[in-house]
């Protein structure tokens, strides 16, 4: 006997309803504004014949305001799991286009699901975020879904590599999913993220002011830093979430994907002399400098808009995969302020937990000093980085280039703060404080009694610079691992990568450190 042949039928017709709900009509408007449908964002992001879909058939349960009758394809939310190149991802799609992809205990339980999955087969999660909030038809059941959600991500945390790309409204409570995730994506015109909108805020303060104001991702991506990437559209959306995947391992017990079988470049770049102003007192560009030394020049700055007074990002160094922190003098004077400081504690811990080893560029004249930022706790979020190098075990190579004062020297990963190796240019400057600075203390009284005060704090500056500030001061006390010609930096940090990739360090046994958030 042959299987009947309305049963094959029945499923063809049941799969295509569920998986061609939107109008073709409605496919060509979303295409016109950069927008693509729940399911062709699934099709961009994987290989072609790949993904298998979880829960295509599943239902809802409510009855509640004429839901009894309401069928939503896949209730609004397209689960499984597919390949990119030869990586298993699992991901999740929001469909918009039924009923606002909003959130109900069905949903929750297909996204949680798909994330239980990710969690036992250790694959990274892309999830595409675009609802219009919960499903108030379902009321408390839709809370329940989104805490669900949440213990997920939290579950994930730390796990799998976890990217949210925001490509539609995420409002209310459902933002807090996205904020809990690694990555955050959102395209440029078409998303806006935010706990409550203009018509709330107006109602309970009397302010007006608008979505760009409170939830578009230029806001978030400059001023909130909930943002790690703008994308143009969906397709550049999709495109981004590939090139971060390649940087990243699958899982928390894998290495990156470092292609070790290529050869370490020792030949010196004299160039890079060129990048150095010839006075303390130029501005470096920090960026020019990143990019002279990494594969190809290619920087994945992350987080490239919000407190630009620092650089983190993804490279690679003969093959080896990076995250790099580096201060950038043109911005601020590279000076660590509040939002810097949270930036790379973040970055620096987001490394450590997939098993990503740090390279530290330092030109850094302290702590922004100012009343607002004592107040903002300046304190407590310049321990965030001290907690965040300090505990962090992968390798951790550090270049100080000019400038390192004070409490940024440590908070630049020094080596008290765990780093294996420090290479210090000649124009290094390492000290408690500026020269400058140092010598109004320590030469007050001298100072004021000279005929030329400003020529005798200059001298006496150089003098201080010259025997205190040295790296050689440093290297003799054996802080710095050695001083090298900036020429040799590129090899440098590649050769020391490379011998500390088999590092381990252990810690003392407890849940975690209590890092002062």
């Amino acid at each position: 006997m042959t299987i009947k042949p309305e049963l094959i039928e029945n499923l063809r017709k049941r799969r295509e309803k569920i998986s061609q709900h939107v109008s073709p009509e409605k496919l060509e408007s979303l295409h016109a504004k950069g927008l693509l449908s729940a399911r062709e964002r699934i099709n961009e992001l994987f290989d072609e014949g790949t993904f298998q879909e979880v829960g295509m058939h599943a239902k809802h349960h409510a009855v509640h305001f004429g839901m009894a009758a309401r069928e939503l394809p896949a209730d609004g939310v397209i689960t499984g799991s597919g390949y990119i190149g030869d990586e298993q991802v699992a991901s999740y799609c929001q469909d918009f286009n039924v009923l606002a992809g909003t959130l109900g205990k069905m949903q929750a339980r297909k996204i949680t699901r798909i994330m239980r999955y990710a969690l036992k087969t250790g694959v990274p999660v892309v999830a595409f975020k675009d609802s219009g909030g919960a499903r108030i038809q379902e009321g408390v059941d839709a809370l329940s879904g989104y805490g669900d959600v949440f213990y997920a991500n939290v579950m994930l945390s730390g796990v799998v590599p976890q990217i949210a790309v925001v490509c539609g409204p995420c409002a209310g409570g459902a933002a807090y999913s996205p904020a809990l995730m690694d990555f955050v994506i959102m395209t440029r015109k078409n998303s806006h993220m935010f706990l409550t909108g203009p018509e709330v805020i107006k109602a309970v303060t009397g302010r007006t002011t608008t979505m760009e104001e409170v939830g578009s991702a230029e806001m978030h991506a400059s001023v909130s830093g909930n943002v790690h990437f703008i994308a143009e559209d969906d397709q550049g959306a999709i495109d981004l979430v590939k090139r971060i995947l390649s940087f990243l391992p699958a899982n928390n017990t894998e290495d990156p994907p470092h292609n070790l079988a290529t050869e370490i470049d020792f030949s010196p770049d004299f160039g890079m002399e060129e990048l150095v102003p010839a006075t303390p007192s130029e501005p470096l560009d920090m960026e020019s400098i990143i990019r002279r030394l990494v594969d190809n020049g290619e920087l994945l700055e992350v987080h490239a808009s919000f407190a630009r007074n620092v650089i983190v990002g993804f490279a690679r160094f003969s093959g080896v995969i990076v995250g790099i922190v580096a201060n950038q003098p043109k911005v601020m004077a590279g000076a660590l302020d509040l939002n810097a400081a949270d930036k790379v504690a973040r970055f620096v811990r987001t490394c450590n937990v997939f098993n990503i080893p740090l390279v530290t560029l330092v030109d850094v004249p302290g702590f922004l000093p100012g009343v607002e930022q004592e107040r903002g706790g300046i304190i407590r979020h310049g321990a965030k980085m001290l907690h965040a190098y300090a505990s962090c075990t992968t390798p951790k190579i550090t270049i100080l280039l000019r400038k390192s004062y004070g409490g940024s020297y440590l908070a630049m990963c020094s080596q008290e703060l765990g780093a294996d190796m420090v290479f210090a240019w000649p124009t290094a400057e390492i000290a408690v404080m500026g020269s400058e600075a140092a010598v109004k203390i320590l030469y007050r009284k001298e100072i004021d009694k000279a005929e030329d005060r400003t020529a005798r704090a200059a001298e006496l500056a150089q003098e201080y610079r010259d025997e205190f500030a040295s790296p050689y001061e440093a290297a003799s006390n054996f802080y710095i691992t050695d001083v090298i010609e900036p020429c040799e930096t590129r090899a440098a940090i590649a050769l020391a990568l490379r011998k500390t990739l088999n590092k381990r360090e252990l810690r003392p046994s407890k849940k975690h450190g209590n890092m002062p958030l």
